[in-house]
């Protein structure tokens, strides 16, 4: 079955917004993903949006030249602890994972849902219920065949709370509360046969195959758990790499399986080799421009204008929903009265922050985890700052002489660093004493869950529905802020079972004045992210999520 193809039924939620797209009300790129997520093979998604609206609107062109086969890319990233995929908490960690062992569903960087293990799925008419069918000619590097054991045994642990993934959050319509514990809800997973697994939801989700492109969704092998759960030691995987060696805060080095073990299409490399070249940004541009490397996993935007000086390297950009949320832990005193949140959200001014922090390359925020790159985005900008305001609102929670407290942040990213300096500095009027605690990253975010104020980098996902249900929502794991609201939840509950866009948007809506109002957060800016490469590096796509899909990557002589 090629993927260009979409068997069986339509999805009936896709007529009604075919026509929402001709009547202009939903607009194409929105209309190609629910249509992806919903079912339909991308090539037809594009091919009804272009007949309807009469631009074919296709994907990035590959490389007309014909890819040289062999070389090793060399690529500077942190090398972390990658053992168990189902805590991966940062992008490079997925980067390095994603070699290995595969997702189901991968997430181009034109956002749209794309099969990778899975051939295919559907979804009933409410999401509730959610059919995948498994590719029939993938194998472990082991030798085992890929079956939907693997898939039930990964998805099982993932909703284990012993396991602490955040896969049990972004897939929370798989599990039921017991107590104060949540757990896989019975008969959630169902093995159909040996390569068709289908998914039970206690509520429906929309983006339920979006989710499993997520960096934490990769497949693990059915016995991953027995043999140890540590994949650096037992690097079993479906993917077109094998490890040859791992260091943490050294090297990860991967050498290319042979063609005819791997299931998809010939990589061109010989081998990736990921070189930690530590926590200094200039050390990054200081390898690549040597050729110590040939590509760097980002470019902060204090050194943008280094490396655009450079012409013999190439630089790439992406407008993202990526921030640094300047979030309070609510439960940790002086931020466990919302009159206090308020006030230092009344200080802030977003559009001078975005200049200060970063130099006017992002988008200001409003105080809701809601980009206007996602779909269900509604502007609601915050009020202008009130520096009267902030003081009444302190005096009002028992600070009349004001209050000091501390931002935490970690020193890799200047630009969260500038963040945290530039809120210190617009407190200040108020009589708020903000002390910047820079921290290095292994030691922010050994504990990034627990700082009662800090800055913390969230990566883009496709759409406001699956952050929100990521960082947000009650008791899920990465739930920094410790916020529990359940008209939250029951908001989020019914715009995540939401397949209308316009209304799907008046609910998310709801949510982005739920959480301005409750001040969970400061939410500064949405970045435009950088990185850059040597002119060899070529069908390299950046993603806005900051994954690196090296499938397609091929060097020039």
């Amino acid at each position: 079955m090629s993927n260009d193809e979409t068997p069986g039924r339509l999805h009936p939620a896709i007529p009604p917004m075919a026509e929402q797209l001709r009547a202009g009300r939903v607009g194409r790129r929105d209309f190609i993903r629910t249509a992806a997520l919903l079912g339909m093979a991308a090539p037809a998604a594009y091919a009804l949006a272009g007949r309807i609206t009469g631009d074919a609107m296709i994907p990035q062109a590959a490389a007309q030249e014909t890819p040289r086969q062999g070389g090793i890319l060399r690529i500077g990233m942190p090398v972390m602890d990658c053992a168990d995929p189902a805590i991966y908490d940062w992008s490079e960690k997925g980067n390095i994972g994603r070699l290995i062992v595969e997702p189901l569903v991968s997430i181009g960087t034109d956002d749209v849902s794309r099969p990778w293990l899975a051939e295919r799925w559907e979804a009933n008419d409410d999401v509730s219920q959610w059919t995948f069918h498994l590719r029939k000619n993938v194998k472990w590097n082991n030798g085992d065949d890929f079956t939907a054991d693997d898939v039930i045994a990964t998805f099982t642990r993932w909703m284990d709370s012993k396991t602490g993934s955040s896969n049990q959050g972004r897939f929370s319509g798989l599990t039921v509360k017991d107590g104060d514990t949540v757990k896989l809800a019975p008969d959630a997973l169902e093995r159909v046969d040996d390569h068709t697994v289908r998914f039970h939801l206690q509520t429906p989700m929309l983006q339920f195959p979006e989710s499993l492109g997520d960096y934490p969704a990769l497949i693990t092998h059915r016995d991953f758990a027995k043999a140890g759960a540590n994949l650096m030691k037992t690097p079993i995987g479906t993917g077109p790499f094998r490890l040859k060696e791992a260091a943490v805060g050294s090297r990860a080095v991967f050498e290319k399986r042979p063609a005819a073990e791997y299931w998809g299409e010939e990589v061109h490399l010989d081998g990736v080799e990921y070189i930690d070249l530590g926590s200094d940004p200039a050390a990054w541009l200081a390898a690549l421009g040597s050729g110590q490397v040939d590509l760097i996993h980002q470019v902060p935007i204090n050194l943008l204008p280094a490396v655009q000086a450079m012409p013999e390297l190439k630089t790439y950009e992406k407008l993202t929903a990526e921030t640094g949320v300047a979030r309070f832990r609510i439960s940790e005193p002086p931020f466990d009265k919302k009159a206090v949140r308020q006030a230092i959200q009344a200080c802030v001014d977003h559009q001078r922050l975005t200049e200060l922090a970063y130099q006017g390359f992002g988008t200001p925020g409003e105080d809701f985890h809601v980009s206007p790159v996602h779909p269900e985005y509604t502007p609601l900008p915050p009020p202008p700052p009130d520096i009267a305001k902030a003081k009444r609102l302190l005096a009002e929670a028992g600070y009349p002489d004001g209050l000091s407290i501390e931002i935490s942040c970690q020193d890799a990213l200047k630009h969260e660093i500038d963040t945290a300096q530039v809120l210190s500095e617009m407190v200040k009027p108020a009589g708020i004493d903000l002390k910047v605690n820079v921290l290095p990253g292994a030691t922010f975010w050994d504990r990034w869950t627990k700082w009662p104020f800090s800055v913390t980098q969230w990566l883009t996902r496709p759409l406001a529905v699956q952050v929100l249900a990521l960082g947000y929502r009650s008791g899920v794991a990465w739930n920094e802020t410790g916020y529990a609201n359940p008209e939250f939840d029951r908001i989020l509950d019914q715009a995540q079972a939401m397949l209308d866009l316009e209304k799907r948007k008046v609910l998310v809506h709801q949510l982005e004045q739920i959480m301005q109002e409750d001040a969970v957060a400061i939410i500064p800016f949405w970045l435009k992210i950088f990185t850059a490469s040597t002119a060899k590096v070529q069908g390299y796509q950046y993603h806005f999520a900051r994954e690196m899909h090296l499938n397609t990557v091929w060097l020039s002589a």
